[in-house]
């Protein structure tokens, strides 16, 4: 099992690599942007992306998980290329009508979503721009299935640093604003699919087997309203703070999240290289236990993270906009604990697509956004932005708790709850004492340092003061350690071989 959780783990890594860096570069260039797009434009922004989440799901009618899990049912290439075919052209053939539809409404829904017909040109970048991207889960899902991580790095990382910089020319130095924003995707876009193209092209071919289409929109077809049910959870609060307070105070509340939302970056790389893992081993006996310990360490991981993001958040947003920007760290706490909470129900929910019991997960969702809807109406009226803060967290405990409840019932997985209670007080504990140090006189900077000093110190020892480690766990991490002393390159390569071995055996 070790071995496996340390694959896994390791291609969580290498696919982590391939979101973090570019996105520490637009963090980095925030204060840039925010100095060039006002907080009404960043509204805008924020709404329009909305949008654009929403066209994603429709285009792709939950065939991207499905397309994932029938590959491992596939038993040569010329299944495999029915699969993908089959997939492909319906695709094509549907999302070409929405396509059209989606162009000839746009002015419409500009002027009910935005007020103003003015951002229907930037409208319609985003819905060609969703259109092609639909495609690009074939190739991705491809790199992922093979184990290429590597490669998937390369292309997510190439992909985002280019369109930030694309970005970068047409915001600040064309001064083209919301319009030059969405543009840069789509030129980015263009370019990547001829790219991406090429490597599933072997896959595709002018066939479609209605068996195996069948089986898909079978499995994929009700992910379509649990995905527009996860966009809307996600995504209502901005709406509705839109109905109660301003435009500006949106664009504040998207920077808080974007900031709180950092947690996901993690999340979202082991996401990646899960879905492969969950797949290769669920017929192997030790397979339940497997999840159980994955579960543990990632949630160890993602409330280390939220921990972390949530004590530097005041001293980060200072240090990286402007002034009208600053009240968005009062957010991030409860952003963070969100998609903790949105990690847990990923984790926990797994018994569904295994079992491919795929008509529970818009039960499961629709609870959830009733639930989401009620909150933020009741409580962003009354406490403004923060409402919206508050219901994010009351949403995600709904989602947890449901989605683990519904798999539980048709794949039963004992969970680590006693570890899980010490890693959240651990996290309680690691947060107080940061955010409660004196940092604020000697400025943004230093807070960001002393702050994450004392994080790094106080999560592990709590934990350790807590008992969470366990005596073979601590063996482990020491064999890990002492395998990388012997390493070094006086030694040959047959000792260190020999160290590896005689490391783990056992």
């Amino acid at each position: 099992m070790f071995e496996r959780l340390k694959t896994l783990f390791a291609h969580t890594t290498v696919y982590g690599m391939g979101d973090v860096a570019p996105s520490l570069l637009s963090l980095l260039l925030l204060p840039i942007f925010t100095r060039y797009l006002t907080t009404t434009e960043y509204g805008v922004i924020a709404l329009l992306l909305t949008v654009e989440a929403g066209t994603k799901v429709l285009f792709r009618w939950g065939v991207d998980s499905a397309f994932m899990r029938l590959f491992y049912d596939c038993k040569d290439l010329s299944a495999r290329q029915r699969l993908s075919s089959s997939i492909f052209l319906y695709l094509l053939a549907a999302n070409g009508v929405l396509l059209v539809i989606g162009l000839l409404a746009a002015p419409r829904v500009a002027a009910g979503l935005l007020g103003t017909t003015a951002h229907t040109g930037t409208l319609r970048l985003v819905i060609v721009n969703t259109f092609i991207i639909a495609f690009f889960f074939i190739p991705f899902a491809l790199l992922r299935i093979e184990r290429r991580s590597a490669r998937f790095a390369k292309v997510t990382f190439s992909r985002t640093i280019s369109t930030t910089c694309v970005r970068l020319l047409l915001v600040v130095f064309l001064e083209m604003g919301v319009f030059g924003f969405f543009l840069a995707d789509l030129i980015v876009t263009t370019i990547y699919t001829v790219i991406l193209g090429r490597w599933c092209a072997h896959l595709i071919r002018p066939t479609v087997s209605r068996k195996t289409l069948g089986e898909g929109l079978r499995f994929g077809l009700p992910l379509l309203p649990d995905g527009f049910a996860h966009l809307a959870i996600a995504l209502s609060d901005r709406y509705i703070l839109n109905w109660y307070t301003t435009m500006s105070t949106v664009g504040v509340y998207s920077i808080g999240a974007s900031v709180g939302l950092g947690v996901k970056y993690f999340l979202r790389a082991f996401q990646t290289a899960w879905a492969p893992f969950l797949y290769e081993m669920m017929d192997e006996a030790d397979a339940r236990d497997t999840y159980r310990a994955v579960t543990t360490y990632a949630l160890l991981f993602l409330v280390l993270l939220a921990t972390g993001l949530s004590a530097l958040a005041h001293d980060l947003i200072r240090l990286m906009t402007t002034a009208d920007y600053h009240t968005a760290a009062d957010v991030v706490p409860w952003i963070a604990m969100g998609a903790v909470l949105q990690g847990v129900y990923q984790l926990t929910s797994v018994g569904l697509s295994i079992t491919k019991k795929t008509s529970y997960y818009p039960l499961v969702t629709g609870l959830t956004l009733a639930g989401n809807l009620s909150a933020n109406l009741l409580l962003i009226p009354r406490f403004g932005i923060m409402g919206a803060a508050y219901a994010n967290v009351l949403t995600y405990c709904i989602l947890a708790a449901a989605g683990m409840a519904a798999s539980q019932r048709q794949y039963p997985i004992r969970y680590e709850w006693m570890r899980a209670v010490k890693i959240t007080i651990a996290g309680v504990a690691s947060y107080t004492l940061a955010a409660s140090a004196a940092m604020e006189y000697y400025g943004p900077l230093a807070g960001l340092v002393g702050r994450g000093v004392v994080v790094a110190v106080a999560y592990p020892a709590t934990l350790f003061v807590l008992g969470f480690f366990r005596h073979t766990e601590i063996a482990r991490l020491l064999d890990i350690l002492r395998i990388r002393r012997r390493s070094l390159p006086h030694r040959s390569g047959a000792e260190r071989t020999k160290d590896r071995t005689s490391s783990f055996t056992g």
